[in-house]
Formats: C-alpha cells, structure tokens, sequence
C-alpha cells in the first residue's frame, strides 16, 4: 500500500474538523473541496463568507455543506476572547485580544486550542512566523518539550522509500538538549508513518573522527536523546554516509545498530538541515513532504508560500492523522 493510502486509511471518516485561515486562496479550496468529497477532513473555512464564496465560485467549488467562520461574526466570539485573555495569562488586554483574534491565523489557532477543530494548516499566504507564532503562544509545546521543530517526509519512488530528516525548518542552532528533544520528536513522527525509526544524529565527524565543538554538541545531544527515549534506536555522532550506507557503516561504526541503517536523520543545526533536505530533493529525486510541525499540544501545519494544491491536499492529511497520536 502505497503512503498515502496507509495515512488516508487512517482517516476516513473520522470526521476530523481541521481549520484553514487562508481560505480565499484558491489551492486551498481546491484541496478542501478534495479531501471533503473523500470523507478525509472536515474542513473549516476562516474569512469573510461573501469572500471565500466568491473565490470558490470562481474555481468551480460550491460551498453548500461547508462550514465557514468569519471572525467578524463569530457566534462564540466573547467566549474565545475570555479564554484566549485566561492562556495569555496577564499579556493580552480584552481589548487586544478583541483586535488580536481578528487575524485568521489566531483565530484559526484559538478554534484548535478551543476543541471546535482539531488542528490547522495555514501558510499559503502567510510566513512560518506568522504561522507558528500563535501556535506557540496559544496551544504550546507538549511537557518536556522545549520548542517545536520542523521534519521533512522524504519520499522517492514506485517502493515508496521513505525517510525522515529534522529539524529542517525552525531551530537555526539548537541547543544539545533541544536538538535530543528534535531526536525524539522525530521518531514519533516516523513511526505515523510506519516508519520503524532508527535514528541517526548527523556530524561531520563519526564516532569521534573529529574533534570540534559542533561534534561535541552532537554527542551530547546524542546521550541526552538516549535517556530520554531508551525505547528507540539512537545513536551518533554519525556522518551521513556512515548513517545510511551499510559498507561506510561497517568500517566506520561498526558496532552500531543504527549506521548504515538510518531512517530517521537529525541535523545539528537549521542550515545543514535545509541545505540537507533540498539536495535529496533536487538531486535525488526525493518528493519533501512538510515541514510538519513536532511537539504541539494539538497539530498545526505550515505550508510554503511556494506550494501547489497536492502540497495543501497532503500536509492537511498529515495533519489529520497527527490528531491521532493522542487518542
């Protein structure tokens, strides 16, 4: 079964109400209109109605068993402002956050921390910053977790080879504690996507070939990783080569369970993460799927300003299934 048969299994059906702040924009209708006519999310449109039906309607969509929330005229509105004022805790005002909830992507946020969906992907036409920010002041990182981090689902192939790489969109130079934390978020992440994760902590250096303080960090970062989720296969530091080909793996980490048999791969910072993940797509013939959004209290996804309607169609069922990993 192809991957996202596998995930589309995992949803229909469900009913699984997810938010979509930027829903004039035409990719994400077209997407939504996709997924409701194949039962795989509830989407929940965010803007003023008159403005999405018009857009839809100049993309042939009828919009009759959609449901649409204009923040303008929301019938929950005074309960959303008093709940966002009591998550603020002292730093929004009544009257700023009447004026905050007004940005679709608050909105759309507060609707996901509120229950009323069950995650959000955004992004299209509005940066990471704008995207995640709310996202972090609002719905918050998972306990012992620190800070969200951005994976990437590598995909190639008729054999569907998969892999996972992080952090490859957030953490520009992640701290040994954060990247372990990167480590073990990113392992959960694999395995919804019945990827067994054995996880390599990418240096430049394998098994003390080379001496630097970025080595140093990995390392750490490694046994950090470890004792945190002794249930994984973690272990580093590692090139990338000895990570992925059994041969390099052999001579150069030989005891390890992991070299040569990597799935999971953790960057030591955000540049090599980027850099990382564009190489295999563009010289490798990888499809980038993400970047999905690790360690929220509840799922919410960012997009690529760049992306087309398959990237919305299939981010939003990754975020549907990502509701999953609580129930």
């Amino acid at each position: 079964m192809e991957l996202f048969d596998s995930l589309k299994f995992k949803i229909v059906r469900r009913h699984i109400k997810i938010a979509f702040p930027e829903a004039t924009d035409p990719r994400i209708l077209g997407a939504a209109a996709r997924l409701k006519s194949e039962e795989l999310v509830e989407p929940v449109l965010i803007g003023k109605t008159a403005d999405i039906q018009k857009a839809a309607q100049a993309r042939g969509i009828a919009l009759d068993n959609f449901e649409i929330l204009d923040p303008d005229n929301y019938d929950r509105w005074d309960e959303m402002v008093e709940a966002f004022v009591a998550r603020r805790n002292g730093k929004a005002t009544k009257e700023q956050a009447e004026t905050i909830l007004k940005d679709v992507n608050y909105f759309g946020t507060m609707l996901t921390y509120m229950g009323i969906t069950e995650g959000m992907v955004s992004g299209a036409i509005h940066s990471t910053g704008d995207t995640v920010r709310p996202a972090l002041q609002i719905i918050k990182t998972k306990p012992g977790v620190s800070r969200t981090s951005g994976a990437f689902l590598m995909v190639r192939g008729r054999d569907q080879e998969k892999y996972l790489f992080g952090d490859c969109a957030i953490n520009v130079d992640p701290t040994a504690q954060e990247l372990a934390e990167i480590a073990v978020a990113s392992a959960k992440t694999a395995e919804l996507f019945d990827i067994e994760p054995k996880v390599a902590m990418l240096s430049f250096s394998t098994k003390g070939s080379a001496k630097a303080p970025m080595v140093d960090k990995v390392v750490e970062a490694t046994k950090i990783a470890q004792d945190l989720a002794p249930e994984y296969q973690i272990d580093g530091e590692l090139q990338f080569d000895a990570a992925y080909v059994p041969s390099v793996a052999a001579q150069k980490a030989p005891q390890s369970e992991v070299a040569g048999a990597a799935t999971v791969f953790i960057f030591p910072d955000l540049q090599a993460g980027n850099i990382g993940y564009k190489i295999a797509q563009r010289f490798g013939g990888f499809e980038a799927i993400g970047p999905i959004l690790q360690g929220l209290n509840k799922p919410v996804s960012d997009l690529s300003r760049g992306c087309n309607e398959e990237d919305v169609y299939k981010l939003s069922i990754i975020t549907a299934v990502q509701t999953l990993l609580d129930k």
